[in-house]
């Protein structure tokens, strides 16, 4: 389920989507804000443009509102069902977990929304 070839693969670590073989993002550590949401242009190993056409990474937004809200819910049950919190607990829960989690969410938003438009290619993978 979580091997090469998989999209989930390519959604959860932020590699490449063509081969699997290089992380799309240059600095692997998304807590670097300046530097969170910095790409490489091209992977180097397949040679695939990551920005298809101009702006294309905007519409990961449509998919970064689920996500959050996944995120959100988690904290949600976690906060309700495990700690037994009041309302105001689990509404700062959620606050704080969308706050600590932005940069996670909008990289998996990006890796999410670029698994859409393409798939991997076993002959592009190295040997």
């Amino acid at each position: 389920m979580f091997k090469k070839g998989t999209k989930l693969y390519s959604i959860l670590t932020g590699a490449c989507p063509k081969c699997h073989e290089e992380s799309m993002f240059k600095n692997k550590n998304p807590y670097k804000l300046s530097e969170a949401l910095s790409m490489h242009e091209n992977c180097s190993n397949c040679k695939t443009k990551y920005k298809i056409e101009p702006s294309f990474f905007y519409g990961s937004m449509y998919v970064s509102y689920p996500v959050g809200i996944a995120f959100a819910t988690a904290a949600f049950v976690i906060s309700f069902f495990v700690f037994k919190a009041s309302i105001h607990v689990i509404f700062i829960s959620i606050i704080a977990t969308l706050i600590v989690f932005m940069p996670i969410i909008l990289r998996l938003s990006r890796n999410i929304w670029i698994n859409f438009f393409m798939s991997y290619d076993k002959s592009l993978a190295k040997k």
